[in-house]
Order: C-alpha cells, then sequence, then structure tokens
C-alpha cells in the first residue's frame, strides 16, 4: 500500500496554506521588523510566547533569532504564571503565538505581561481575538483548512506559523546588517562556521607537496617533480614565478598518444593555460564550488601576485565535503 496520495495532498494544503499568508502580508509585518529590530538595538531581547504546539513552533522560532545573533528566549505560557515570567524585562518584546487567540493559558498571561512597558507582536489567525486586540501588531495567519483529514491536528497552521516566525528572523536579520562573518563567529565549531571562517590557506597543499616548475623544464624532470610530490599535476611558471599554466598527467596521456617525444618537449609547448586557479584568502567552501562546476581534478592557489603558492586535489574532496 502506497501513501503517496496522502502525502502529496499533505503537501498540497500547507504550500497552499503558506502562498495564502504570504499574499496577506502588509505593514503590519514591517511595524513588527522595526518593533523587534529596535529593541535588539537598545540590547533588549525577544521574548517568544506560547503553549503546546504553538509553544513547540515558539521554541523553534526563539532558536533562530538567536542562531542569528538576536538574543531570543522562549517563555511557556504555563511556566510564566507560576514564576518565568521574571526573564520579561522592560523595552524586550514579547512574540505571542496562538492561533485561535484565545488559548486560555496566554489570555491569562497577558494581564501580567501588560504590567511592563513592552511591546506584543501577535502570530495568529484572528485580529478581532483577545491575544490580537491586546497586540501592537498582528500577524495573520489564518489557513482554510488543516492538513489533516478531520481538520482538527495543527498541521498546516502551525506551518504557517513557523514560516512567519523564519520570515521575521530573515527580515530582522537584514535590517540590522548580519553578515556572514558574524554568523560564522556564532558557530565557531559547526559546518556552517567552518565553510565561513575556513580559507583556501588553511586546506591547500603547500611547500614539498605543491609541484611548481619553471615552463622552460621539460616534461620528464616535470614529472620526477611531481612524483616526489605525489601529486598529479605540476603549476608552470615563468621566470618571474608568477603562473602560466598547468601540467597534469592527463595532459601527459594525450600527448603521449600523438608524440613519443613529448618526454624532452618544453612545458611551455605542452602545458594547459590559464588554469583554474583561486586566491589563498579565498573562502574553503568556494573551492567545493568549483569542483562541482567543472570537471577538474586540481586547483592550483595562488597570492596576490599570481604566485603558486598551493594546489588543492580532488582527493582531498572527503574533507572538503565536511564544509
Amino acid at each position: 500500500m502506497s501513501y503517496l496520495k496522502r502525502a502529496r495532498e499533505v503537501f498540497d494544503v500547507e504550500l497552499a496554506a503558506v502562498k495564502s499568508v504570504q499574499g496577506r502580508l502588509n505593514r503590519s509585518f514591517d511595524q513588527a521588523v522595526d518593533l523587534i529590530a529596535g529593541a535588539l538595538l537598545e540590547r533588549r531581547k525577544l521574548v517568544v510566547v506560547g503553549v503546546g504546539k504553538s509553544g513547540n513552533i515558539g521554541k523553534k522560532i526563539a532558536a533562530t533569532f538567536t542562531s542569528t545573533g538576536a538574543p531570543a528566549v522562549l517563555l511557556d505560557s504555563v511556566d510564566a504564571l507560576h514564576g518565568d515570567l521574571g526573564i520579561l524585562n522592560d523595552g524586550d518584546v514579547v512574540l505571542a503565538l496562538s492561533y485561535s487567540g484565545e488559548t486560555e493559558e496566554l489570555v491569562n498571561l497577558l494581564p501580567a505581561i501588560k504590567r511592563f512597558t513592552v511591546k506584543i507582536i501577535a502570530i495568529t489567525s484572528s485580529a478581532k481575538s483577545t491575544l490580537g486586540k491586546s497586540s501592537e501588531v498582528v500577524l495573520n495567519v489564518k489557513v482554510s483548512k488543516e492538513a489533516c483529514p478531520f481538520n482538527m491536528a495543527p498541521t498546516a497552521s502551525t506551518t504557517a506559523s513557523l514560516v512567519m516566525g523564519d520570515a521575521l528572523a530573515m527580515a530582522v536579520l537584514d535590517a540590522r546588517g548580519f553578515k556572514k562573518s558574524d554568523f560564522a563567529r556564532l558557530h565557531p565549531s559547526g559546518a556552517i562556521g567552518r565553510a565561513l571562517l575556513l580559507k583556501v590557506a588553511d586546506i591547500m597543499r603547500s611547500g614539498t607537496r605543491n609541484p611548481v616548475a619553471l615552463q622552460t623544464k621539460s616534461v620528464r624532470e616535470a614529472l620526477l617533480t611531481m612524483g616526489k610530490a605525489k601529486s598529479g599535476s605540476i603549476s608552470v611558471v615563468n621566470k618571474s614565478g608568477k603562473l602560466t599554466g598547468v601540467f597534469t598527467d592527463g595532459d601527459l596521456r594525450r600527448h603521449l598518444a600523438k608524440n613519443n617525444s613529448v618526454l624532452e618537449q618544453p612545458l611551455s609547448k605542452v602545458m594547459t593555460r590559464k588554469p583554474t586557479s583561486i586566491c589563498e584568502e579565498a573562502l574553503a567552501a568556494e573551492v567545493m564550488q568549483i569542483f562541482n562546476r567543472r570537471n577538474i581534478d586540481d586547483i592550483v592557489v595562488v597570492n596576490a601576485k599570481r604566485e603558486p603558492v598551493g594546489l588543492v586535489d580532488s582527493q582531498d574532496l572527503p574533507k572538503l565535503k565536511a564544509l
């Protein structure tokens, strides 16, 4: 028995729900972004409030904000009534999630929140609900139906709320001028941080593992140098030390098929001119992009003077894929 039909129906319902919410975006969204970005500028924080499924969505939204350098915490509506409200301070912004806008625990919490000098942003389906009327800004996530066949289990509505939270986080990121380098600083040991912090110079083969030869050298001499470096290619330079080409074992095979005397030829006659190269200061992740785009085995690493200072071999790909 296949359940693909049901799966596709769920995708259709939830995609339609998100598109519907997208179509209703208006000035309220800009107001919400301005409130959050303004509070963060004043070194305040975002307090996300929810309970049940909305609390689960709120936890993800808070984590997304935090991962992009925006201080955010999740406050469970039930726990807040028993002392956890102490996490809230004047100047904070509250992002409250309740699809109906009438969730009892959240509604009971609103008077206590109002005792603080805070702004409330509601993610709900009704601006006329108790939550909606208690908020400065309402972000409407009303959906026509849930993906549940009984139209009961929160599915499309929670997806719409999550996407709205992601949209807020990314817009606030833009408003704050958050950069790749900032992201890397917050994720130093993860794959994201490695991809944004590691430079080509950190992963390239250098020194004796980076074979280089003058373009006047013979192919035979170049092969000896390549063998010592255990490399399938060699960077070719002019008398000024600048990169002029590359010679690979693939080039050797192609030339041998045409000319048996190729071993005595100077590299300038048989090398590949204008080889693919990358600056040593470039991000290591860019190397993966080049390998994915081009059918090559090696990438020459050059400095600002176009001198070959290293080599990235395709055999290193398993390590690079960790990026």
